[in-house]
């Protein structure tokens, strides 16, 4: 049995920022998020997130996830003083702690089990993750014997020189026998140079504790400053690139693409440069991104071409075409074979198999049917000054080019719109409609020259 207990109660000052640190995003998710996350496949009995600075904002920022439980830290005092806090909260509990710190957020699952595997086979007081670093300034230093029986642990600002060139580091990722650490816990000292009350001093007094070196020093890395976020950034997407490489996914030109960890790629996808694909987007096989797209939560079928184009909140069926520069939002639907060309937006609009729209049009608050043809130029006026209206198109219709069709509209099948008409009447099914003046010629109209 193991609770989580995730430290993030700080403020975070070197981010120069309002926000909490632990809000701060990472690939499309919050630092303490990601934490979270890590712990899941664990299945921890409970996950204790413990706040501090902005707490408020900190619980509703994570509302949406269930069954995870706050403990307030109401002055910072340290990671000791963060722990104290738990216990009136885990009173007679016999199981182990897992420690996790809200700001380091490349933690992979598999080490949090090698972690957790090896407290529990040498029936260890507690185990730390620690990792050697070729730079370990900062960092605090964990000294054990051959056996990784952890003999010492001294904070980089209470080392003396000496004892700063030993590169094996404290990660600040523990896991505790709870009954062992619950009885130092109270007795904490603040003899350091912070003044706060440090969990490393409850870890040298519980009893028997054992280091675990973590494989890749990265997954390690906390967050401090924006620079720190911004080289998170980098290890995240070389992880997610890797994946997505191997898999069978082209990735033409890797340094110049984003792809969030949420994003689901199917073999043979093509993904072109300056390419950014966000959130819960899924693109299926065959199918070819950009250049110079942005997809964010949205459904891309098989073999759609998708070209210096943006796609939020919608979907694109089978075989169609998407640009150059069109932009599909407010759950747009794209169905089979369709063309979606230069300069086109459609906005909560749905569109019917083999349904065209190729230059230059606006199609808001629609449904457009089958094998529809919308010409160069043609819109939709949705908006009254207070409230959005629908149109609708059938089957087969027709809009010459600079169409306007003036909601709320319906269109029957097989109609055909003239070029340059303003329609605000229904059009029954296999009619013509003109809704122009008649052109006038007015010959010799310019005076002449005196």
């Amino acid at each position: 049995m193991v609770v989580v207990a995730i430290l993030a109660a700080g403020r975070g000052t070197r981010m120069k920022s309002n926000l909490p640190k632990v809000l701060h995003s990472l690939g499309g998710r919050s630092l303490v998020e990601r934490v979270v996350e890590s712990v899941e496949p664990l299945s921890p009995s409970r996950r204790i997130v413990i706040v501090g600075y902005q707490a408020e904002e900190v619980k509703a920022a994570m509302h949406s996830i269930p069954t995870l439980e706050f403990v307030e830290q109401t002055v910072q005092l340290g990671t000791g003083h963060a722990i104290q806090q738990l216990l009136p909260h885990l009173e007679g509990y016999t199981g182990d702690l897992l420690v996790l710190n809200g700001d380091v957020p490349l933690l992979r699952t598999e080490t949090l089990k090698q972690l957790l595997q090896t407290h529990q086979e040498n029936q260890n007081a507690a185990t730390i993750l620690t990792a050697y670093l070729s730079n370990p300034t900062g960092y605090g230093r964990v000294f054990c014997n051959d056996e990784d029986i952890v003999q010492q642990m001294i904070e980089h600002k209470d080392c003396t020189a000496v004892q700063r060139q030993n590169s094996r580091v404290n990660a600040g990722i523990y896991c505790f026998r709870w009954q062992n650490l619950a009885e130092v816990l109270p007795y904490l000292q603040t003899n350091n140079a912070q003044k706060e009350y440090y969990l490393t001093d409850a870890v040298t007094q519980v009893g028997k504790v054992m280091a675990v070196d973590v494989e890749d020093y990265q997954e390690i890395l906390g967050i401090n400053d924006r620079l720190q976020l911004a080289t998170a950034y980098d290890i995240l997407q070389r992880r997610v690139k890797e994946k997505w490489l191997l898999a069978g996914v082209t990735l033409i030109d890797p340094t110049s693409i984003t792809i969030d960890e949420t994003v689901e790629l199917q073999p043979d996808v093509i993904i072109e440069p300056q390419t950014h694909l966000r959130g819960k987007t899924v693109i299926q096989a065959g199918s070819r991104i950009g250049p110079g797209s942005l997809i964010e939560n949205s459904q891309v079928g098989e073999n759609v071409t998708v070209q210096y184009s943006v796609v939020t909140d919608s979907i694109v069926q089978a075989r169609s075409k998407i640009g150059p520069y069109a932009h599909l939002r407010g759950h747009a639907q794209v169905g089979t074979g369709c063309r979606v060309g230069n300069f086109v937006e459609l906005k909560n609009t749905q569109l019917g198999d083999r349904t065209n729209a190729a230059h230059l049009s606006y199609i808001g608050d629609s449904i457009v049917g089958n094998h529809v043809n919308i010409g160069a130029g043609t819109i939709t006026a949705n908006y009254d000054g207070e409230k959005k209206h629908r149109t609708k198109i059938g089957d087969g219709t027709k809009t010459g080019s600079n169409s306007v069709l003036v909601a709320p509209l319906t269109l029957g099948d097989n109609v055909y719109v003239a070029a340059g008409s303003t329609v605000t009447e229904d059009v029954p099914d296999d009619s013509l409609v003109i809704a122009r003046s008649r052109q006038v010629v007015k010959r010799g109209w310019r005076k002449k020259s005196q």
